[in-house]
């Protein structure tokens, strides 16, 4: 799958296109300046060549694509080989921009993730989650989730999605559709008259929050819910508190331990939540 170019979104060709208002990515900052803090607790569509260009200031510092932080990251790429070790497994991903390691860790009490890791085969093309480490010189993938991808279609639309999102970081968001072409070529000439860019972000509120989960199955979104109504913090919320919540807010009939679980396994697949400090807390992908 190598030799699509040295432009991490395959060639000269980049991504088309750009994410709702209402995605999480919708909200970037104008573009320039120091690194734009605020997003390296978000999950972020990336290439492997943009995991290969990230920079670090020093050891303990936050990853940088261009001049943002990253943290959490999800791609997708074909595997070329993997490596059963006693406590990792190692999976070698080419996505046609550069190749580069996943390692899964192996926990002994998660018995659900052998049948998962059994299904990964080389030359199927997978989603990884994770984030990116160093060790000694070699970069590679800490994931916590690989699962298949639905196609060789959801590699091409990642690669839009991973140029989108770069797109809206360095020049921030596109204007809102609802705006005529006369207050679009204002704004572009700096006449606006509350002074934004034609690409600057808008606000969302909670009637776009609603509507970027409005697709969500009812559970899903109450947990999401929950958890943006709790106070912001980098812990997130316990899993415990959010099954009190949905317990409360059935009267009882919902709050399955179960049920729970396999809702938030859904929507981290999804990249719609991410486990924070420990398997047990969880925060939303802003």
């Amino acid at each position: 799958m190598s030799g699509f170019g040295e432009n991490p979104f395959y060639g000269g060709g980049g991504g088309g296109g750009y994410l709702s208002q209402n995605s999480p990515f919708g909200s970037g900052g104008s573009p320039g300046g120091s690194a734009k803090r605020g997003t390296s607790h978000s999950l972020r569509p990336v290439t492997l060549k943009q995991l290969v260009d990230a920079t670090q200031a020093h050891s303990d510092a936050e990853w940088v694509i261009g001049d943002v932080e990253v943290g959490q990251v999800t791609t997708v790429a074909s595997v070329l080989s993997v490596q059963p070790q006693t406590t990792n497994y190692i999976y070698l991903l080419d996505d046609g921009t550069a190749t580069m390691e996943a390692r899964q860790w192996v926990d002994a009490n998660a018995g659900d993730d052998d049948g998962a890791r059994d299904e990964i085969k080389e030359g199927m093309y997978v989603r990884v989650l994770g984030s990116l480490k160093v060790f000694g010189s070699k970069r590679y993938i800490t994931a916590t989730h690989i699962k298949p991808a639905k196609g060789v279609h959801e590699l091409l639309f990642h690669a839009l999605e991973a140029a989108t999102v770069t797109l809206i970081f360095e020049r921030g968001a596109p204007p809102r559709p609802s705006e005529g072409a006369h207050a679009l070529m204002n704004r572009a000439n700096g006449n606006a008259s509350n002074g934004q860019s034609a690409y600057t972000a808008q606000p969302t509120g909670a009637a776009g929050v609603s509507a970027q989960f409005a697709h969500l199955p009812p559970l899903q979104r109450q947990i999401i819910s929950f958890i943006l109504s709790q106070p912001k913090s980098d812990e997130g919320v316990h899993v415990a508190a959010i099954a009190r919540h949905i317990a409360a807010a059935s009267g009882g009939q919902q709050g399955d331990a179960n049920v729970i679980s396999q809702a938030l396994d859904a929507l981290m697949d999804q990249g719609h939540v991410y486990s924070t400090i420990d398997d047990s807390h969880f925060n939303v992908s802003e």
